[in-house]
């Protein structure tokens, strides 16, 4: 079971949107993120440099042929910060007597 912590700075919309692409997958190209979120290149470039520097993504940068690549993963801390942030989504949820997992 994942402790239930809010962390401001996952619950942004545009962050949450982030680390949410970013947890269903290992690496994600900028460009898939930027079109994902709808976001621009700065934008996007922002706020990965927030979370990277929170220690919650990883950027990696390369090239395929000449053209820069740019890629972004969850660390740990990320993943875990992320697990804990919806857990405590969860219990607020609840406390209003719902749920956010469908009906089955």
């Amino acid at each position: 079971m994942t402790d239930a912590r809010f962390d401001e700075l996952i619950h942004a919309p545009t962050r949450l949107a982030i680390v949410a692409l970013l947890a269903a997958s290992e690496w994600a190209e900028f460009k898939f993120i930027r079109d994902s979120a709808g976001l621009s290149d700065s934008a996007l470039s922002k706020q990965l440099t927030t979370l990277e520097e929170a220690g919650y993504v990883e950027i990696r940068k390369g090239f395929v042929g000449k053209r820069p690549r740019t890629s972004a993963a969850l660390t740990p801390a990320g993943r875990t910060a992320f697990a804990q942030h919806v857990a405590a989504l969860e219990e607020i949820v609840a406390r209003a007597g719902t749920t956010i997992l469908p009906r089955g």
